[in-house]
């Protein structure tokens, strides 16, 4: 074989690995960095993996938020309207985190309780993230009971 054409032939070898390795790197750094948006229920009925980083998204429940006294430490309970989550967060907390208001916290769930390592609130008052209002109201379907059904019989 020619020198010249083995040396191309080299170069375009190193160049055909050198891309898949770095190809590899980036898949690798990305599936690291994903975590799915799951609701209070689907997390309760485990769909998320064990050790899982994920995203929970929901409301924050009216009545559940407490602050560890000394701290910054603080917990309350995530509901999507069909279950609840309790979640305990160890930094500051976003200005616009409210009980009642959506919110979207990242972490590991931990003994039947989410630890939070983000948590992200809403930023006006009809403002809730898609990926929420969507999983929301697809829980809600399920439990909806058309109002004639409802109501007594005279």
């Amino acid at each position: 074989m020619n020198p010249v054409r083995h040396r191309r032939l080299l170069l375009v070898l190193l160049l055909a690995a050198a891309a898949a390795i770095a190809t590899t790197l980036v898949v690798f750094a990305l599936q690291r960095n994903v975590a799915y948006l799951y609701t209070p229920a689907e997390v309760l009925r485990g769909e998320t993996g064990e050790r899982a980083r994920f995203r929970l998204g929901g409301m924050v429940e009216k009545g559940s938020f407490q602050r560890t006294p000394g701290s910054i430490e603080t917990h309350f309970k995530v509901t999507d309207g069909d279950a609840q989550l309790p979640v305990v967060y160890s930094k500051i907390l976003p200005d616009l985190f409210r009980e009642g208001q959506a919110v979207v916290a990242t972490g590991t769930m931990q003994d039947g309780v989410f630890v939070a390592e983000d948590v992200l609130a809403k930023h006006d008052e009809t403002y809730m993230p898609k990926e929420v209002a969507d999983k929301m109201g697809i829980a809600h379907k399920k439990h909806d009971v058309p109002e004639t059904a409802a109501e007594p019989a005279p």
